[in-house]
C-alpha cells in the first residue's frame, strides 16, 4: 500500500490544494459544478481498479506500477467524473436517502453479514475505515446514481415488435440448442504391448464383451454390470457419460447410434482400447426456440444495448452542461483519453 500511495502521489503532482486555517489538507484535481475531486479520492478510486482487475496485483517497481496506472486511470477518472454528475443530477431532481430507508438498508447489511449486534456492527465499520456517516454518504450516492439512470434513461427504454421479430432473425442460431446425447459404456480392455496386441487375449476380450452383451439382453441391468465388470473410469457411475453433444462423438460412433432408440444398445464394437458396448440412455434433437419462447431473452438483450448507448448519451449530455474546471493537467489528459476510448469502443449507431 505505501508503494501504491508513493508512486501515486508522484504521479499527480499538481497545483491546487484545499486550505484551512493555514494548514494543507487535500489536493484538488478537478471541480465539477463546484464539487470537487481530489487526489485522495482518485487514489482510491485507482487502487480498487487495480485490484479489480488483478487482486494479487504486486507491482516489482515503480515502473510497472505506473504503466498500470497509465492504462486504468483514463477509465477511472471518466467514472468519477460521471458519477459525481450523476449524484447532482439526482440532487436536483430532489431523490434523498431518508432515514427509514437508512435504517433498513443498514438491517439488511446486518443480517447478511450475520452482525447480530450493534457492536459487531460498528465493529465490522471501523475494520472498514468508516463512520456511520461515511456509510451513509456512499449508500446515498449509490442510491442517487441507481434512481437516475433508472428515471432518465432505463424506464424510458421501449422496445417495438419488429426489432424483437429483426433479432430474433438475424440471431437465431443463438436460440438453437445443439442435439445432445447420455450414454452408458462397458468396456473390456485388451491389453497391448511393444509387440502390439495378443491375438489370444482379444480374442478372450472379445468373447467377454459378447457374453456380457448376452446378459443385457436377457435383461441384467447395464448400470449394475458396468460397475462390477467394465475397466473404464466411468463404471464409478456405472458406467454413464454424458449429457453432451452429440457432434463431440466420433462419426463411426455416431452411426453406431443412429440406429438405435433410447434404452437399446450396440454391438460389441473394437476401438482402440479394447471392446466397448454402448447403450443409449437418451437422446434429444436440434431445438430452435420460437420467437415467443425467446421473447424475454431477446428483450433483455436489446434493453442491455439500448441502455449502454443511450447512458453513453446521457453522460455525454451532462458533460457538455458541466463547468469542469481542471487543477490537473495529466488527469484532465487522461479523462479526455478515457472520453475518447469510450467513443472508440461505442458500436456506430
Amino acid at each position: 500500500m505505501k508503494l501504491y500511495m508513493l508512486a501515486l502521489a508522484l504521479v499527480l503532482a499538481g497545483p491546487s490544494w484545499v486550505v484551512a486555517q493555514g494548514e494543507i489538507l487535500e489536493q484538488i484535481l478537478v471541480k465539477v459544478n463546484g464539487d470537487i475531486i481530489t487526489k485522495t479520492d482518485l487514489e482510491q478510486r485507482q487502487i480498487a481498479a487495480l485490484r479489480q482487475a488483478d487482486a494479487n496485483f504486486r507491482p516489482a517497481n515503480d515502473a510497472e506500477l505506473k504503466k498500470a496506472l497509465a492504462e486504468v486511470t483514463p477509465q477511472v477518472i471518466v467514472n468519477a467524473v460521471d458519477e459525481l454528475l450523476l449524484v447532482q443530477r439526482g440532487k436536483e431532481l430532489g431523490y434523498s436517502l431518508g432515514a427509514e430507508q437508512f435504517r433498513k438498508i443498514v438491517d439488511q447489511i446486518k443480517t447478511e453479514n450475520k452482525l447480530e449486534t450493534e457492536e459487531a456492527f460498528q465493529a465490522a465499520l471501523k475494520q472498514e475505515g468508516l463512520t456511520m456517516e461515511d456509510l451513509r454518504r456512499q449508500l446515498e450516492r449509490q442510491m442517487l446514481v441507481s434512481r437516475v439512470q433508472q428515471d432518465e434513461v432505463m424506464g424510458k427504454i421501449s422496445i417495438s415488435e419488429d426489432e424483437v421479430k429483426q433479432f430474433y432473425e438475424t440471431s437465431k442460431e443463438s436460440f438453437t440448442t445443439q442435439p445432445q446425447i447420455t450414454l452408458r459404456e462397458i468396456l473390456i480392455v485388451v491389453p497391448t504391448s511393444d509387440k502390439g496386441v495378443n491375438v489370444a487375449e482379444d480374442d478372450a476380450a472379445k468373447a467377454k464383451a459378447e457374453d456380457i452383451r448376452k446378459r443385457l439382453q436377457a435383461g441384467e441391468p447395464f448400470a449394475q454390470l458396468a460397475s462390477s465388470l467394465s475397466e473404464a473410469p466411468s463404471k464409478a457411475n456405472g458406467g454413464l457419460i454424458g449429457p453432451m453433444n452429440r457432434s463431440d462423438l466420433s462419426d463411426d460412433l455416431q452411426k453406431e447410434l443412429d440406429a438405435l432408440k433410447p434404452g437399446q444398445i450396440t454391438r460389441a464394437i473394437r476401438t482402440s482400447r479394447g471392446y466397448q458396448i454402448i447403450k443409449l440412455e437418451t437422446a434429444t434433437a436440434t431445438k430452435v426456440k420460437t420467437m415467443d419462447e425467446a421473447r424475454p431473452e431477446i428483450a433483455d438483450k436489446i434493453a442491455a444495448q439500448k441502455q449502454r448507448g443511450q447512458m453513453r448519451q446521457y453522460l455525454q449530455q451532462l458533460r457538455a452542461r458541466a463547468i469542469i474546471d481542471w487543477k490537473n493537467e495529466e488527469v484532465k489528459k487522461a479523462f479526455e483519453a478515457g472520453v475518447k476510448a469510450q467513443a472508440d469502443a461505442a458500436p456506430s449507431q
